[in-house]
């Protein structure tokens, strides 16, 4: 009986160790970053120009599903002047993973848009690197790709 007991001791730190993220969900940052992430996405369907300002890094690289590749200033002209218009933008799938002052979020993007007065809709694959910059989180990184 002493010998069964060691294993099922093992088996009980272990579990200790693993189910406080899966019972309590997400840690403190991980919910900073997903309130992050849903402040961009509200930003990006109102071309709220103070809010993406203070959301994106001034290095801010951010790529497009067809290659384009803008800087923060271009990325900010485009949205504020209805040049890309995002009527909705709908989030699934969402992962995030802390790495040390930096967080790597994917998800599925699912939008209505409206771009230079023309109705479409676009599904994307969506990668986001964030980074703690004084205190709050900042957009250093984005590249989407098309889902077929």
């Amino acid at each position: 009986m002493n010998a069964m007991i060691k294993p099922i001791k093992i088996a009980i730190v272990l579990a200790s160790l693993i189910t406080p993220s899966l019972i309590y969900g997400q840690s403190t940052a991980e919910k900073e970053v997903a309130a992050a992430v849903e402040s961009l996405r509200k930003a990006m369907v109102d071309a709220d120009k103070a809010a993406l300002e203070n959301l994106a890094a001034k290095e801010l690289s951010y790529g497009h599903s067809g290659g384009k590749v803008e800087d923060k200033a271009t990325f900010m002209e485009v949205l504020t002047s209805g040049k890309s218009d995002f009527v909705s933008i709908e989030l699934t799938d969402q992962t995030i993973a802390l790495v040390g002052d930096n967080a790597i979020v994917r998800h599925t993007l699912t939008a209505a848009t409206n771009d230079g007065g023309k109705a479409g809709a676009v599904k994307l694959s969506v990668l986001l690197v964030w980074q703690k910059q004084n205190k709050h989180w900042t957009l250093i990184a984005r590249q989407a790709v098309k889902i077929p």
